[in-house]
């Protein structure tokens, strides 16, 4: 497993991604609405990292850099928990130039574990059209 900037050639298969992994993982919304090219929307302008094994891609993160936000980190529902997210995470957490924040849903319950395992924190509560979320940050050691 690598893990590797994306590029626009691998656009097909992660729009797939995308599509497969909310509905797998965010089942109390209703993804009816939801399309593939909803991944060109979510990651423009930021930098894109996946996880490839092989020829086969696993997962992606994306993040808005000037920020040092992660906006997304989705994995194949076929690859989840054989450790693809805790290395996008990894990549990522290294790019950040001190901390880093992230919005996770609050009734995202198997992420916010994650997350909190991987050292990020629980900073403050909000609201989005898609539910609660909290905003959690991740400081370099």
């Amino acid at each position: 497993m690598r893990i590797r900037p994306g590029r626009a050639s691998d656009y097909p298969r992660l729009r797939q991604l995308f599509l497969d992994a909310r509905l797998a993982s965010w089942t109390w919304l209703n993804g009816d609405q939801w399309r593939l090219e909803d991944f060109d929307a979510v990651v423009q302008d930021e930098q894109l990292w996946v996880a490839e094994c092989g020829d086969v891609l696993a997962g992606f993160a994306s993040v808005w850099v000037i920020d040092n936000f992660l906006h997304n980190l989705f994995v194949d529902p076929q690859w989840q928990g054989k450790g693809v997210g805790s290395l996008l995470l990894e990549q990522v957490q290294r790019s950040f130039k001190r901390s880093g924040t992230l919005k996770c849903l609050s009734r995202n319950e198997n992420a916010l574990r994650f997350y909190q395992h991987h050292g990020w924190k629980l900073e403050a509560q909000g609201a989005s059209p898609d539910g609660d979320y909290w905003l959690m940050r991740y400081t370099q050691p």
